[in-house]
């Protein structure tokens, strides 16, 4: 059984399409061979891993296939090797050159047929819908988010981490856009934080090369802090991840990885939904969203969120409200 699977998205995006792996492993058996394409920055979340075949890189989605390269390399792999499934979770118009002419004896998903999610359940949860007219429920059911990761002393010595750390992510994707980052939290509120928590427990601060400029409003770090911005790889970030004692951050791809990773997280939201767009609960992690769930919100990509100019909805979030729900759910 050779399957494709075209996610382009964000890390975090692709981070919940991995659930496809488990369950395309539980329905058809551990020879199946799965591909995918998406974008070379995410790509690097399956770097060794086993369950991966291959990974096309599409980082130009917009350019037709005449003069795609990456396109064209897809499409004449296809017709070498043909495929008995695509898996498509893309609506956009961008990819339907690339996926007309791929070459597979069936296609599901989007732009193949009419998938009805409800705006009310988890998009982890409504990634599993692309994949109802194949896989058995039984083992959709079973089936959740899961990224490769490294050995822990590996981690542990190359990155001087002790026993016990906290990760801290005070960026997101939106961190280098102008204008209001509106799922950003204070600057200030991040300091304190770092500041009060690095008295008990080491604290490991992580974050994207590109993002330096934002990071240098938060330096220097109080003592027992490790500042690893811009010092490792996706695969290594997913390895500090899983062995720390818990993460917090706003909404972004490093919650996603903590909650596939099952390693408690706490995820800072204003406007996002915290049903919705919180990382995946499942029953063997613990995801803990920290919203003060103001009348306005949620209201992401909406009038109102480009209308506003306070983003009381996470400015009004306290460091002392963090400290306290992360003191209430672990102990070190």
């Amino acid at each position: 059984m050779k399957v494709i699977i075209v996610r382009c998205g964000a890390l975090g995006d692709l981070v919940y399409a991995t659930s496809v792996i488990d369950a395309l492993i539980l329905q058809y058996g551990d020879s199946v061979q799965i591909d995918f394409v998406c974008t070379p920055g995410s790509a690097q979340l399956f770097k060794n891993d086993p369950r991966v075949n291959q990974v096309f890189h599409l980082k130009h989605k917009k350019v037709p296939i005449f003069f795609s390269v990456e396109k064209r390399k897809i499409i004449t792999y296809s017709k070498q090797n043909i495929y008995d499934l695509l898996i498509n979770f893309e609506y956009g118009s961008q990819f339907t050159d690339l996926l007309e002419n791929i070459d597979a004896k069936e296609k599901i998903g989007a732009q193949f047929e009419d998938i009805l999610i409800d705006k009310k359940i988890n998009r982890g949860e409504a990634q599993k819908l692309f994949l109802q007219s194949k896989i058995s429920q039984e083992n959709l059911a079973k089936a959740y988010p899961k990224v490769h990761t490294l050995e822990d002393d590996e981690i542990m010595s190359k990155f001087n981490l002790n026993q016990n750390y906290l990760v801290l992510s005070p960026s997101n994707s939106h961190v280098n856009r102008s204008g209001l980052n509106h799922r950003a939290w204070e600057n200030d509120s991040w300091t304190k934080l770092i500041q009060k928590l690095s008295n008990e427990i080491q604290i490991v601060i992580v974050g994207a090369k590109n993002e330096q400029t934002f990071f240098e409003r938060l330096r220097p770090f109080s003592s027992n802090t490790i500042d690893l911005v811009g010092k490792n790889s996706i695969e290594e970030l997913s390895s500090i991840i899983k062995f720390a004692q818990g993460v917090i951050c706003t909404d972004s791809a490093v919650g996603h990885i903590a909650a596939a990773l099952n390693t408690p997280v706490f995820v800072l939201m204003g406007p996002n939904d915290i049903i919705t767009d919180s990382p995946y609960q499942t029953p063997h992690n613990k995801v803990y969203p920290i919203s003060l769930e103001i009348e306005c919100s949620p209201c992401y990509n909406t009038k109102i969120m480009k209308a506003c100019k306070e983003n009381i909805c996470m400015k009004n979030i306290s460091s002392e409200l963090v400290y306290n729900r992360v003191k209430s759910a672990i102990v070190w």
